[in-house]
């Protein structure tokens, strides 16, 4: 055997081996088709040689769909895209496309037209309506504001560097410019636009209800010679008045002690290692107990354990809750039925618990202003309680006999002040004390005093 007869066995059997290369096959739309390369170890063959050529396909459909009716046939509606046609159209065969032998394919080509309108580069004046187009004076400003060369009388450039000519703000507002032509609170102007103003909400004032004078009568048992009746009147409310007040204050000092004592049983309890707010109980020595532990043997408790239902007792529960839905059903139903039959009761009855209601409101409503005619003494209002007024009176043996010898009572201001408070006039205030210095002085000693002699 030859040389050469060797070299073309070797090629025939390496050409053998390897398979054969396949060809590119050509992409649906036209793009290069790279996902036949065999190696894809870099990251740029992974996004370059994918092969998508079935989303390319349906998305190059969507477009022809797009092109032939103007939007993709599955956004359009049912009654667009199929009709029943009850009697046949005898002049459809004459308007459907023949074909032409003489009719060249590119002037085929040219021919047919997109159902997309064309995207124009610049806007016609005919399609910009007329909301949307600039006017003069907008365009001016437009350019003033950014600076930019415009004609001014003659064809003259205006120069924006000059004063005026490059400001804005220089700018009338439309608010000045229409300011005199109409008057908002004017009521019953033709000319005038209509405006919603929201009305004030018409919540009666407690004042409106007060009936008690700015300066009240005196009571005729604080004269300086009353009469008996009178004065021990005047004594009684007093008395009655600081009765009162001492059962508050004895109530208020009780709740303190209640709330003090609890503070000191948390805290004992805290002190003693159990939880703040519980007492823990201790075991009693019992000789069970002791008996038990000396025993030393314990007692297991045995769980018991769920057994699984046979299917006979599953059949029987289902069965049970079955019959209580129905039993249950049948009851709403007859209820429903009986509310049917008696809903002119009902109503009668809701009318009149309507009636009932608003009856009390009103008797409410009334009996408070009742108590408002007196003033506002006693009531709350705000943050604080508006107190009642001082009844100064004397004893007996404080009695003068003449006005000469009559000392004055009470004080003026303060008679003032609660006054314009029952009235509502002010708010209810209390009296703020000077509080003490929180802060503890510390005095120092400087050290060139310390060493003397």
């Amino acid at each position: 055997m030859t040389t050469a007869d060797k070299s073309k066995r070797k090629a025939l059997a390496a050409n053998s081996s390897k398979p054969p290369k396949k060809s590119a096959a050509a992409s649906v739309v036209g793009a290069p088709a790279q996902h036949n390369q065999s190696s894809r170890k870099g990251k740029k063959a992974w996004r370059k040689n994918v092969d998508i050529e079935d989303v390319e396909e349906k998305l190059e459909g969507i477009r022809g769909e797009e092109r032939l009716f103007g939007t993709a046939l599955h956004a359009k509606k049912d009654e667009e895209l199929f009709i029943i046609d009850k009697k046949g159209d005898e002049t459809v065969r004459k308007s459907l496309p023949k074909f032409s032998r003489t009719l060249l394919s590119s002037h085929r080509i040219l021919t047919e037209r997109s159902a997309i309108p064309a995207v124009l580069s610049r806007p016609t004046s005919s399609r910009v309506p007329s909301s949307v187009r600039v006017t003069r004076r907008e365009k001016d400003r437009l350019l003033r504001i950014g600076r930019k060369d415009r004609k001014g009388p003659l064809n003259s450039l205006v120069d924006h560097t000059q004063f005026g000519e490059g400001s804005a703000l220089l700018e009338v507002s439309e608010a000045v410019r229409k300011s005199g032509q109409y008057d908002v609170w004017t009521e019953g102007a033709e000319d005038s636009p209509k405006v919603k103003v929201r009305s004030a909400p018409n919540t009666p004032h407690p004042r409106q209800h007060i009936a008690v004078p700015a300066i009240p009568a005196p009571h005729a048992g604080t004269s300086y010679n009353p009469p008996v009746s009178a004065h021990t009147e005047l004594l009684r409310t007093a008395h009655e008045l600081e009765e009162r007040r001492v059962k508050e204050a004895e109530e208020l000092e009780k709740t303190k002690a209640r709330i003090l004592g609890a503070r000191a049983a948390d805290a004992g309890d805290a002190a003693l290692g159990g939880v703040q707010g519980m007492l823990v109980d201790k075991p009693e020595d019992s000789p069970d107990i002791e008996e038990e532990e000396n025993d030393g043997t314990e007692v297991a408790v045995e769980k018991k354990v769920p057994q699984r239902k046979t299917k006979q007792q599953r059949r029987k529960a289902e069965k049970q809750r079955t019959e209580k839905r129905a039993l249950a059903e049948r009851a709403f139903r007859k209820r429903m039925l009986a509310s049917v039959d008696s809903y002119k009761s009902m109503r009668a009855m809701s009318e009149a618990l309507i009636a009932a209601r608003e009856k009390t409101a009103a008797a409410r409503q009334a009996r408070a202003q009742e108590r408002l005619q007196k003033g506002l003494a006693g009531h709350k209002l705000g943050k604080h309680k508006i107190r009642e007024g001082e009844v100064d009176v004397q004893l007996g043996e404080e009695l003068s006999e003449s006005l000469r010898e009559l000392k004055p009572e009470g004080n003026l201001f303060r008679d003032r002040f609660m006054s314009m408070q029952h009235r509502a006039l002010v708010e209810p205030r209390v009296p703020v004390l000077p509080k003490k210095r929180k802060t503890r002085m510390v005095e120092y000693e400087k050290h060139a005093w310390k060493r003397f002699e």
